[in-house]
């Protein structure tokens, strides 16, 4: 499911105008990433948790030419499913 069919989905289960569906979804969006690039935790319970993962600079390899590339520090997002989400998974699918 990409962005535009849960935009459809939220508007068709609660039979609002798509342009009502789209901002309730951009505006959950942009509170993770809002959230996220303060290094806050999002934690929605019965389906998971957003944090974000610091990794610090490198050594690493090119792989084409062999040559050493200094890679920069960087934070990444990671997502870990809820209990709920798991067991409703395992059972349901």
């Amino acid at each position: 499911m990409n962005r535009s069919e849960l935009i459809d989905s939220i508007a068709k289960r609660q039979n609002m105008p798509r342009r009502q569906a789209e901002d309730a979804v951009n505006a959950i969006f942009d509170a993770i990433v809002g959230a996220m690039k303060q290094d806050e935790r999002i934690e929605i319970r019965g389906f998971g948790s957003f944090t974000t993962r610091h990794y610090g600079s490198y050594v690493g390899r090119n792989p084409r030419t062999g040559d050493a590339v200094e890679v920069p520090e960087k934070r990444l997002p990671f997502f870990r499913v809820g209990k709920d989400l798991r067991d409703r998974l395992n059972i349901e699918g």
